[in-house]
Order: C-alpha cells, then structure tokens, then sequence
C-alpha cells in the first residue's frame, strides 16, 4: 500500500558487483474513482458498501448509489430505487450488520436483507443514530437526547447521558458494550447489568472510533487515545497531523483514517501519514464520513459527493504501461509529447492539443524512454513511438530552411492569430511562415530546447546503427556547426540572437561568478562540444571546447560548487539579478540531461574525474528532492550509491491521475518546515508526488500549494516518469517485473 514501500525494500534489493537493483514486486498502487453530487446543497451523512459489492450514500432525500464512474472519468449519485418502499420513508440512519445494509428511519430499524424480517420499532420520531450490537436485532439507538436499546423487536432500556448530547455510537463485542460519544463525554452502556456510565470528559468532542480496545477520540485541535482499561487517555493530544480539525475517525482494512474540513488521511506504520486532498482524490474537501468499500477500497463521503480510494497491486512495470496509454492516447501532437492546458474542470473530453514552449524538451525525454524501453524489451510498439518522435524532432530542423537551425514547434498555417500592426516578418510571440506555405513555425528557440535536442540525438546515436543513426549525427554536427558560425549564438529567423541561445564568452563571462546561467551555459556547451567531436571526430569540436575550458574560463565556471551560486550583489545587472532571484530548477534539468555527454565523452580520462566531481558535487544538492531521474543520470556514471530506495519511493508515489488539480498543503500540522531560502525548500522532507501540486523535473519539488487552476490541465507523463522507469530499466538498477 501506499507509504509501505520501506518494509519491502529490505527483502527486494539485492547487490551486484556494481549497483544495487531493485526486485520489481507487486505493491498496491492507490488512485481515485470520483461520483458527484448533482445538487452540492443535498446533505450527506453516511456511506457503506454491503457483501455484494453495492455502495449506499444516506441523504437528506433518501438513498443515492454510485452511477458511472471511472478512473479519470467521474460519475454522479443518483437516487436508490431498487425497492420502491424505501423511497416512501423518512430515512436518518444507514449501517452495516453482517455486511448487510440496515436503516434507521422515523419509527423503525429495518432492512431488505434477511428476506425482510428485521423491522423493529423504537418509538422515537426523531432518531437519527444508531448502532448494531452483537447480531441483527440488536441496535441502540438515539435522537440525540434518549437512548434505547432494541433487543429482538422490544425495547429493554431506556436513558439519557448525563448533561450531553449523543453524537455517536460505537459496539464493543468483547465487553458487550456500547460506546457513546457525547457533546463533552464519553460513556459505556453495559449490556450485562444495562448501566450507562460517564468515563471521560472532553469539551469539544466531534468523531470518536473503537480500535480494538481503544477509543480514538477526534477534536478540533487533534485527536486523544482513550485506554477504558487504565480509564484515562494513553499520552498527550495529538496534534501533528495534517489537518486538526477532525469530522470521522474509521478503521477501514486495518487502517485508521481520518477526516476533516481539508480532506483525509491515513495514519502508516512508520507514524506519518497519507494525505487525500482536492480532485486529485475527492469530489469535495470537507470529509463527512469514512468506511471500508469494496475489494479492499476506501470511501470518502464529502459535500459534494463520494471519492472510492482504491489499491490495484502492480509492479512498476504495470504503472508504466497505464502511463503509455495515457501518452498515446492524448498527449501525442504530430509526433511530439505534448501536455494539454486546455480541460474544462479536469474533463478529459474538452482537451486539444496545442505547440508549447518546450514540447522538444519533452518529446526528447519522452523519446528516450521509449528508445530504453526498445532497448531493454524489443518491442516494436516502442521503437515505433520514439521514430515517430524522432522525425518530429528532425521536422523542427527542415522547417525553419536555416541549415543547423531547428525550431521551437509548428502548427498549420493560420491557426495563430495576430494584429496586423505586430507584422514585422513574422507572427507574434516569434512565430513566421514556412516556406512552403502551408505551416508555420515558431523561432526563440532557448537553450534548453538545444539540451533536449542534444539528448535525444546523442542517445540515437549511441545506442543505434545504420540510416537512423546516420540521420542522428548529421543534426548534431549542423547544430554545433550552426553555433559556432554564428559565434557561439542561435540566430533566428530575425537574424538576431534567441533570448536564451547565448554561449559566447562575453555573454556567459559577463555575469557575477554567483550567478547560475554563467555554470550551466559553460557546462551545456563543452558538453555539446565533446558529443559532437565523438561522433564525428571532426577536430573543430575538441580545439573549441578547449578554446572555451582554457582562454574563457569555462571549465573554471562549469566546475564551480553548486555551493558558490546564490543571489548577486546590489551592483549587478538587472537581468543577472532577475537571474538569480532564486534557485533555478529548469537549470537542474538542463545540467542532468546534459551530463551524459559532459561526462562519458570527456575528452581524457582527467576531465572525466573532475567532471564525474562536479556532476556528484550538484547530485549531492539534489538528493533532497528523492528525484529518480537526477538519481539515475547520476548512477550512470558508475555511481554505487544513488538513493535508489528514494527513487524507487518516487516511482511508486507517483500519481496515475496526472490532471493539475488545486493542491495545497501549507497548512498541515505535521509537516515541519524551514525558513525561507535561495534553494526555495519549505520543508525538511519533500513531500510525495501524489501529494504535492509539481511533478515535472524542471520545477520546484518542495512547492507546497497550488491553489488555483483546477483541473485545466493534464501533464504527460511521457517525460515525468516514463524516462525515469524506463532509464532505470537499461541501466540494470530496476529488474523485469517479477511474478
């Protein structure tokens, strides 16, 4: 289950000579199953699943059941009409005896199970609470002021707590006894001698449950834990959780749950806990009610209706293929992978595609994961996918007519509208016509698009033969020609410089030493520098990058600690200090992709150890983030150590519902934070990814919110966890699937 992957860790890795690998074992991977409410004005109050496998939700206007509803494709609740008498009553109770459903209404206790014999009488025209004892005639029940209990169709006891208000009821079968939480107290009523007893009081008093022998006691400010042996409470509040303010307590499957006014969660082994928040789990926030669904699954009842957490056991293997479909599916726009901005409250049937700024970058991360995965597998359906991307990628090339000059992305022609005084040549937001008039294209191609192309390329080029790898090297050696002729510039279609494609000295030398872009472009060059000489041996390559390391400084700058960059001093350029405002993370992405190429074609073997230092010395920086990718790209360089545990934690936790929905988590209880800084960490542990509002690698990790923007957007997870996996796969650090 979800956060237990730890206790298994132990058992699956095994040692090589060289790195450890992970055993890929089945684990239970958790999702969500949304119904809405039609009418959010409509109270809920309880929600249980009988032996069948038929979910009931008790309203204000009878019973509604689940209809429709899938993963990613939400159903509603409508009205239960199985049995027409039911809808004639005035329901206020629903509950489970003998995995059969019971209900409470205006004068009686009854059910349709047992062919109907269960109709028993209590005599109090406003109950709304009741709880079963320890067979099916036996219920105590409540209006909030009497209790009665009902023993085979006769009532044998009546009373009143003590200057309280019953709020809820709980069965002990090993004391034959019954809970009762008030307002402000807590009582057993003894079935044995049918006395009713005030144990403990505690104003403010909201949800309680029986666990085993204990009672959980929820608050606005936390939860108790009631031991009735010693008759006192087992240590102190509660209160580092994620949201105090508790509304139900369950134990569902062997789990306690808890729910309040900002979502659920679970309470793990290890004392921490799982956090189910917003769309991504739950129709609504506020939790109303809790209890054990079917085939191992959870239901969270909220205000605007029911979420089902459910748990499919899969390896890592399986959740990829779930992510395959989804790539295929939507996110494949001539070829590139694409995310998709454009969803109607995360209605999957509302997107369309659309050119993004870095959909290169993404499709040459999504390429790679496919051209590991044909690697590792031989599937055909794989190499398939990375060619198709592959020529999208050489597309961007032949389109722009600049030889060594790619584009940003395309569209046809006149889909992108713009006023006729912005004519200067070209559309707005760089955008011109392709020559053969029928598409356009878009210039400001950045540095980080040239680290995408590089990646791809490279990768085609070692790890194929023949054409395709032919065509692969032909692009790299047009692209760093293109460069070099344009003294160390990409020049667009305007004939001036892109606003990132800057690797001259006297841009790159130009910033303070702290300044981050003055590391990476010096890094991302030499390393464009030495995979061009080795794939084409052409000797301009290798006297340019040196010119670089040895006259300009660069190896001085690309060797500089992570350490030394920070925020630059009040006399510095405005543009370097916008630069260096805070930690730029679309910089790590660039440093790692490129890191392959800086170090495993270094040009000796003292590069290489200096540049091995180097990439080990940002890794180190990383680590907190648990980021398989920057895990992975570091143990290809024969690294021993590389938090694969914490990759595999990442892998696991990664969420199969990839739609951006609201996200917030500033205020949890039980996260502890730290104080503002340049690297933008907000807690001492990044969260899970299926907790958190970011999941790509190029942004902020420990971001804790995400509040607006909901369900406008589905990211692909062709390059979030696809490379990952599939990159751990070649390097031999995940194993196949094991049976």
């Amino acid at each position: 289950m979800k956060g237990f992957y730890a206790l298994l860790l132990l058992v699956v890795f095994t040692a090589n000579a060289q790195q450890a690998v992970y055993q890929d074992i089945v684990y239970d991977q958790d999702y969500s199953v949304k119904h809405y409410l039609k009418d959010t004005t409509l109270a809920l109050s309880r929600v249980f699943a009988d032996r069948n496998g038929v979910i009931q939700v008790l309203s204000a206007q009878g019973l509604l059941q689940p209809n429709g509803g899938q993963f990613q494709y939400p159903g509603t609740l409508e009205p239960v009409r199985a049995y027409r008498p039911m809808a004639d009553k005035k329901l206020a109770g629903l509950a489970i005896v003998q995995k059969q459903f019971v209900y409470l209404d205006d004068q009686t206790v009854l059910s349709n199970a047992w062919a109907g014999k269960l109709l028993a009488r209590h005599g109090l025209p406003k109950a709304r609470i009741f709880c079963p004892g320890a067979d099916r005639f036996s219920f105590l029940v409540s209006d909030g002021t009497t209790l009665r209990m009902l023993q085979d169709s006769a009532v044998i006891w009546t009373g009143k707590l003590a200057a309280d208000q019953v709020k809820d009821i709980r069965f002990e079968a090993a004391q034959n006894r019954f809970w009762i939480l008030g307002e402000q107290s807590v009582s057993a009523f003894s079935l044995a001698d049918k006395s009713l007893k005030t144990v403990f009081r505690q104003p403010g008093l909201t949800c309680f449950e029986l666990v085993k022998t204990q009672l959980y006691l929820g608050t606005p400010d936390g939860y108790l834990v009631f031991d009735p042996a010693l008759n006192k409470p087992v240590g102190p509040m509660q209160k580092k959780l994620p949201v105090t303010d508790l509304t139900t307590i369950s134990y569902a499957h062997g789990n306690l749950w808890f729910g309040s006014k900002l979502g659920a969660f679970m309470l793990r082994p290890d004392g921490k806990f799982n956090y189910y928040y917003g769309e991504r789990w739950v129709p609504g926030n506020r939790i109303i009610h809790i209890s054990e669904g079917p085939e191992n699954s959870v239901l969270l009842l909220t205000n605007k209706g029911l979420g089902e957490i459910r748990f499919k056991p899969m390896t890592l293997y399986d959740k990829s293929l779930v992510y395959e479909k989804q790539v295929r599916q939507r996110h494949i726009r001539y070829g590139f992978n694409c995310d998709v901005s454009t969803l109607k409250n995360g209605d999957l049937s509302t997107f369309e595609m659309g050119q993004r700024d870095s959909d290169n970058l993404w499709t040459a991360m999504y390429l790679v994961s496919q051209l590991y995965r044909h690697k590792v597998t031989g599937d055909p359906e794989a190499q398939q996918n990375w060619m198709e991307s592959f020529d999208a990628m050489e597309r961007l090339f032949t389109i722009t007519g600049m030889k060594g000059y790619f584009a940003r992305g395309f569209e046809r022609k006149g889909y992108f509208k713009f006023k006729p005084e912005q004519w200067d040549g070209g559309l707005t937001n760089g955008w011109t016509h392709a020559k053969d008039g029928n598409w356009d294209w878009r210039g400001t191609t950045s540095s980080d698009q040239t680290v995408g192309q590089f990646f791809a390329l490279t990768q085609i080029a070692e790890l194929t033969d023949g054409a395709t790898r032919k065509r692969a090297i032909d692009l790299i050696d047009k692209l760093m020609t293109n460069i070099i002729n344009n003294n160390w510039y990409l020049i667009d279609f305007d004939g001036k410089p892109t606003l990132w494609g800057k690797w001259h000295p006297d841009y790159v030398n130009g910033f303070p030493t702290m300044v981050g872009d003055r590391k990476i472009n010096s890094s991302n060059i030499i390393a464009f520098l030495q995979a061009a000489y080795h794939f084409t041996q052409k000797p301009i390559y290798k006297e340019k990058a040196y010119e670089l390391m040895q006259k300009h400084g660069y190896l001085e700058n690309l060797l500089r600690p992570m350490g030394e960059i920070g925020k630059t001093p009040p006399n510095a350029s405005d543009w370097a200090k916008m630069l260096s405002k805070e930690w730029n993370h679309s910089d790590d992405e660039m440093y790692f992709l490129a890191y392959g190429s800086l170090y495993r074609y270094a040009f000796d073997t003292t590069l290489k150890t200096r540049f091995g230092a180097t990439i080990k010395e940002h890794w180190e920086f990383e680590r907190p983030e648990k980021n398989s990718l920057w895990n992975f790209i570091y143990a290809g360089t024969g690294a021993k150590a590389f938090d694969l545990e914490e990759s595999i934690w990442h892998l696991q936790e990664f969420p199969l519902d990839m739609i951006e929905w609201s996200v917030v988590n500033s205020h949890r209880k039980d996260l502890e934070f730290v104080p503002e800084n340049f690297r933008e960490q907000t807690t001492t542990s990044v969260l899970p990814p299926d907790e958190r509002p970011e999941l790509k690698h190029n942004r902020n990790l420990f971001k804790l919110d995400r509040p607006g923007g909901n369900g406008m957007s589905e990211l692909s997870a062709g390059d979030s966890f696809l490379l990952p996996y599939w990159m751990g796969r070649y390097l031999g650090v995940i194993s196949a699937p094991v049976k």
